[in-house]
């Protein structure tokens, strides 16, 4: 007797959240592709938004020193 309305934890990018698999830290040069694809598609382009929020985590990780083996070393 399931209505069919079932949500999953998915958050709002559309991806799982889970602990398993691969991490890598959010750079300039990632956080720049989002924002132009967000800009162009007319997705949200506010302070709060996921443009925004990617934007501030290569920031920080780029004022922190954290760098990913494709970027480490290239000038």
């Amino acid at each position: 007797m399931s209505s069919g309305n079932h949500k999953s934890n998915t958050g709002s990018t559309g991806q799982s959240h889970s602990s398993g698999g691969k991490s890598t830290s959010m750079t300039q040069s990632d956080a720049s592709r989002i924002q132009s694809s967000q800009a162009r598609s007319g997705g949200d382009m506010s302070s709060s938004g996921f443009a925004s929020r990617a934007q501030s985590a290569g920031d920080r990780n780029a004022n922190t020193g954290i760098s990913e083996g494709r970027n480490a070393g290239s000038k």
